[in-house]
């Protein structure tokens, strides 16, 4: 009976450990938005460093999440959506400087 009873707490425990990590699909839709956006300015050639750092987050984002590394995928999010953003900007504002 004392085994059972020690064996539904853990059981119990470890289940609740796995509900405390909630998915970032907020943060991982943000970055991806954001990420299309600067792609879509052409901040692949217009500002390649920076936009070489958000693709590599983005993917970094993208693989914790499949693997199930949910706080990675959302720290890395946060990162890709920050240098698309930081991307797209500097590829508009090179785009309008040139037909200034």
């Amino acid at each position: 009976m004392i085994k059972k009873l020690v064996l539904f707490t853990l059981f119990f425990q470890l289940w609740g450990c796995g509900l405390a990590t909630t998915r970032p699909k907020l943060e991982m839709s943000l970055a991806q938005v954001a990420f299309l956006a600067a792609k879509e300015a052409k901040a692949q050639t217009l500002s390649p460093g920076v936009f070489r750092k958000a693709e590599f987050y983005y993917l970094k984002a993208k693989s914790s999440y499949r693997r199930k590394y949910f706080n990675k995928a959302k720290q890395y999010a946060i990162l890709s959506k920050k240098f698309s953003e930081k991307a797209e900007f500097i590829a508009i504002r090179k785009q309008t400087l040139e037909n200034l």
